[in-house]
């Protein structure tokens, strides 16, 4: 017989928004319980950016960038279409800010508006900045042991896979644009004679991005006294006259039945690596290619469709060109390095097919989208020249003299094509070195006056966001002239899953009629994502359900608005 635990919420899950409708929840009165599938919390919210897109914040209007919440609202409505019902959109834009503006005054979770463009500045409502969010960053020892039993960063959100950095210094590091030397030089050195951190070990000390989101949900939850179980999975629901009523949670080796008399929040991510889930829904992808945490295998989704939930775009994801390096369990999603002049993405025919300085999303839609027998996209190819190796990173490729290439991480030499000529890379590509130079050929031409007719890089303030400032009239555009010319393997990769369980405007999970089952909540990527199959802006993925989980625990607690 199971052993039986008790509760007023039981959250599975330990990303942002289990921890958000957790804290809330708690902060209601009610007795908490989050369990979490990972020997470690903090899912793949810990190892992102930690983003959030939120109109209409405290702090951007303090700031003097009050927005319009119609105009956003209008902006995601253009985008999203008909997938999301626009009672649901109006929903997340009535009360992103006000889930923002609570989490500030109740708990540790401090925010601080971005100058950072919507990602699709040609559709009317997009702003230019102030919509997304970046974590204040946080100081690892007021987690105390705590810090060692989060998910650390993504190798991809560190600066030589070691110290940290927030928006404003990701945006100098990684195009070294004017004043990057100087703020690499002064990160460098505080990590470096941090000494007694040193001693400890190799991360640093300094939490930003989703470590120190994840890391004030902590602290916040510690308050309140809300336990998190580690290595602790949820292998069903239980049901009782129609209402869930709890979860059996494997525990040391023990089924416990954990009986929620108020809800359970589903948090649990997507299935990003169920192989035979994707195959069934993505099948254009595969597990390999996500850079959600690996314990992402659809356990909420299997579980609410076992009780009769409804299910939605499942062939949806947060797409974005990446590259898998040996000895990694996740891949790294290319979110700047194709932005960058001197630069190309090519298709197995040799020709170009995008934007390459678009959003992620749209980048990796385009390169499922474009897929043809005759000009394969999986895989497509970045391209790139010896100025480009000399100037920016790329992966475990940090900037540098060819001649220091023999010295670079085994893993990454082991993806890197390299030639003196053009024709000799074509041929490592095993593309047409014919089309191949009159690709090249022609965005040279443009790019030497700061043009791209073909597909418009460089256009919009997102497009430049992430260009070289140095670099003119387009910092995203310079020629592919100077030998030896480089090139990786890119796939469509994603940073989860983003179809699951419909819900309402609640968090509620619905049935096949509907109808809510009682008693069930769903946010984040087991549920369909409120935006769609669309990428509005930085933090669209977090934002959401760090929303929806304060406003599914609200209800679970009767909380008035």
């Amino acid at each position: 017989m199971n052993s039986v635990h008790e509760v007023d919420i039981l959250v599975i899950g330990s990303g942002a928004g289990a921890l958000t409708a957790a804290f809330t929840a708690a902060d209601a009165g009610a007795d908490v319980l989050v369990v979490e599938k990972s020997d470690r919390y903090g899912g793949t919210s810990a190892t992102s950016g930690g983003g959030i897109w939120i109109p209409n914040s405290a702090d951007a209007r303090a700031k003097g960038h009050a927005d319009d919440p119609q105009a956003a609202l209008g902006y995601i409505k253009a985008l999203i279409g008909d997938d999301v019902p626009e009672d649901k959109l109006r929903t997340y834009v009535d009360n992103a800010h006000r889930m923002l503006s609570y989490l500030e005054e109740h708990s540790d979770v401090r925010y601080t508006a971005y100058a950072y463009s919507d990602y699709h500045m040609d559709v009317a409502g997009a702003r230019d900045g102030w919509r997304t969010h970046d974590p204040i960053p946080l100081n690892a020892n007021e987690l105390g042991e705590d810090f060692w039993k989060m998910e650390p960063p993504h190798p991809l959100t560190l600066t030589f896979g070691r110290f940290t950095w927030t928006m404003p210094e990701a945006k100098l590091l990684l195009t070294m644009s004017p004043g990057a030397k100087p703020l690499l030089f002064k990160l460098m050195l505080k990590y470096i004679f941090d000494l007694p951190w040193r001693l400890k070990t190799k991360r640093s000390r300094r939490l930003t991005g989703g470590n120190a989101l994840i890391g004030r949900l902590k602290l916040s939850l510690d308050h309140k006294g809300v336990p998190i179980w580690l290595s602790s999975p949820m292998k069903e629901l239980v049901t009782e006259n129609g209402r869930i009523t709890g979860a059996i949670v494997e525990r040391d080796g023990q089924r416990i039945t954990v009986k929620a008399r108020k809800g359970v929040v589903l948090a649990s991510g997507g299935f990003d690596h169920n192989e035979a889930l994707r195959r069934e829904n993505t099948p254009a992808t595969r597990a390999e290619w996500s850079a959600g945490v690996p314990t992402n295998t659809g356990d909420g989704l299997i579980a609410g469709r076992a009780v009769g939930a409804a299910t939605a775009a499942l062939d949806s994801a947060w797409w974005g060109p990446g590259f898998v390096l040996e000895g990694e369990d996740r891949a790294r999603i290319m979110f700047v390095e194709r932005a960058l002049p001197s630069s190309i993405i090519i298709n197995q025919a040799g020709k170009r097919y995008m934007n390459e300085a678009a959003s992620y999303h749209v980048a990796g839609g385009e390169m499922l989208r474009c897929d043809q027998p005759d000009a394969g996209t999986r895989p497509s190819w970045f391209v790139f020249d010896a100025r480009y190796r000399g100037k920016y990173a790329v992966g475990l490729m940090m900037a540098g003299k060819p001649s220091a290439d023999s010295r670079l991480p085994a893993a990454m030499r082991a993806i890197l094509k390299k030639a003196d000529t053009l024709e000799g890379l074509a041929k490592q590509m095993n593309v047409d070195p014919a089309q191949f130079a009159t690709t090249v050929e022609r965005f040279n031409a443009n790019a030497r006056k700061g043009e791209d007719p073909d597909f418009g890089r460089g256009s919009s303030s997102y497009d430049r966001h992430y260009g070289d400032a140095s670099v003119s009239p387009n910092p995203t555009l310079a020629p592919i002239a100077h030998g030896p010319f480089y090139a990786i393997p890119i796939y469509p990769c994603d940073l989860g899953t983003n179809g699951g369980l419909v819900t309402d405007n609640d968090g509620r999970v619905l049935d096949e009629n509907g109808l809510p089952v009682d008693g069930l909540y769903a946010i984040g990527n087991v549920s369909a994502a409120a935006m769609g199959r669309t990428y509005p802006g930085a933090g669209a993925t977090l934002g959401p359900a760090m929303t929806f989980g304060w406003l599914a625990a609200r209800h679970a607690m009767r909380v008035n608005a």
